[in-house]
């Protein structure tokens, strides 16, 4: 037990480590490159107006915005899969990404373009979405294949509506694209505070709940017979979750497989326990998209990949994958049913 005490710590230190060097490089790299040692002083103003406005401007709130996109879908993944005792759930497979995008579209089609309405609407559409499937699951008490594959329906339904909210809407076209893709070209500090306070919050009450989580993965009857009420924890982890993935998308776009790939790798290094899961998979996710959203600027610069298709091309795989392994029962719960 304590070796892997140990162990643990060492892979949290190393990804704080890693996840620290990727910041570094991202503020560093790009159209013009930075040395580290440079950094201080252009924050200072010693190294230019220019230079001290594209790192404060544009890398600085661009990496902030990563790192918390990418910590809270991949906590928000990890702590669907518990919940829904799959490891085939995640925020953009069963469409909670999209019913958050469905919000942030209703929003800017209102007028309403920044500011704590977008969070706010993104959060509300994740949570109506996550809800759905919860309900619906419930109803028919659906095996852990069919919660994902109406969440997949879902996932189709809302971005049809998203699609028809665009067309009668010209004036959303251009802003519609780039929010399906997924990136951060366009963030600034007024659209990702809000969404990052909320993130915040919901990232340390979920860490405080990890025991809870644990009994839930148990199983309904085990957790009733210690004492756990079941129905009221499962709904505040499912609007934790739906409010993590809201947050990240109202500002980061429909990122996809972030709450899929992060966890499944993490797990192989911590295990279920959620102490231990939590943390490593917002360190994870955070130093992941960060590092992925620098390969998509540097890759065919001066020319920028948003970061949503690189992604994807990532992520396909690794889904495809774990179908084929059959891993998607995942963490184990008595019945075998939601």
């Amino acid at each position: 037990m304590g070796n892997k005490k140990g162990s643990h710590r060492v892979f949290l230190a190393g990804g704080i480590l890693v996840t620290f060097v990727i910041v570094i490089l991202s503020l560093c790299l790009g159209n013009i490159h930075f040395l580290p040692t440079q950094l201080p002083g252009i924050l200072g103003g010693s190294g230019g107006n220019v230079n001290r406005s594209i790192l404060l401007y544009a890398r600085l709130p661009r990496t902030l915005a990563a790192l918390s996109a990418g910590a809270a879908l991949a906590v928000s993944g990890a702590v669907l899969q518990n919940v829904l005792a799959n490891r085939l759930a995640s925020p953009g497979i069963i469409g909670v990404n999209a019913g958050a995008g469905l919000g942030v579209t209703l929003c800017c089609a209102a007028g309403i373009l920044s500011g704590p309405a977008v969070s706010v609407s993104a959060f509300a559409g994740s949570l109506v979405s996550v809800l759905c499937i919860f309900v619906f699951s419930r109803w028919i008490s659906a095996s852990r294949t069919t919660v994902i594959l109406s969440g997949v329906a879902l996932n189709s339904i809302l971005n049809a509506v998203c699609e028809s909210v665009t067309v009668l809407d010209t004036d959303l076209a251009m802003l519609s694209i780039d929010f399906r893709v997924g990136g951060f070209s366009a963030i600034s500090f007024s659209r990702l505070l809000p969404a990052a306070a909320l993130i915040g919050v919901g990232l340390v009450v979920l860490f405080t709940l990890c025991n809870e989580l644990d009994v839930l993965t148990l199983g309904d009857e085990t957790a009733r017979g210690i004492g756990l009420n079941v129905g009221r924890y499962r709904m505040v982890f499912l609007v934790l979750s739906a409010l993590l993935a809201g947050a990240a998308v109202s500002f980061a776009g429909l990122l996809g497989f972030v709450g899929l790939i992060v966890p499944h790798f993490v797990r192989r290094f911590t295990g279920n326990e959620s102490g231990k899961l939590l943390p490593v998979c917002a360190v994870a996710g955070g130093g992941f998209v960060t590092l992925c959203d620098l390969v998509s600027r540097l890759m065919f610069a001066p020319y920028e990949l948003p970061v949503g298709i690189l992604m994807s091309v990532a992520g396909g795989p690794v889904f495809l994958l774990l179908l084929v392994q059959g891993r998607g029962s995942g963490p184990k719960r008595a019945g075998g049913r939601l």
